[in-house]
């Protein structure tokens, strides 16, 4: 009778065990889509905003254009265009990551340090562990006591 009741038992731990490893690996899963989706939206809202300065700047840079130049024809000044020039190049930038490939070279740039070289990416002191963060929360706390 106890050998019946001990097997029941351990069937139904293990069935519990592999559905908490079943729920853990959901989770985990929900928690990678979830932070991907985050990802994507924030990179989408930093180029919607990018195109949206652009238009600005763009006017902007238009009215720089026409009253810089209708300045230079009508005082003989030449150094007037030299504003233009430092504009053109923020122009430019704005276009290219708004509408242009930066951010597929910022992203094949980004692979490429990830994959030749990765030493760089390493944390100073190692990764961070649960003793150096305990030891840092009582250097820090004033209610600890050490037993």
């Amino acid at each position: 009778m106890g050998f019946i009741f001990s097997k029941s038992i351990n069937e139904n731990l293990k069935s519990q065990q592999e559905f908490m490893l079943m729920n853990s690996r959901l989770q985990l899963e929900r928690q990678l889509l979830m932070q991907n989706q985050m990802r994507e939206r924030q990179m989408a809202m930093q180029i919607a905003w990018t195109r949206e300065f652009l238009k600005y700047f763009g006017s902007f840079f238009g009215l720089a254009a026409v009253g810089l130049t209708a300045g230079a024809i009508k005082n003989k000044k030449p150094q007037l265009f030299l504003p233009l020039f430092p504009l053109s190049f923020i122009l430019a930038y704005q276009y290219d990551m708004g509408y242009g490939t930066l951010l597929q070279r910022t992203k094949g740039e980004a692979e490429n340090i990830l994959n030749t070289e990765s030493t760089l990416l390493e944390m100073p002191k190692g990764a961070l562990t649960f003793e150096s963060i305990e030891k840092a929360r009582r250097a820090q706390s004033k209610f600890f006591i050490e037993k």
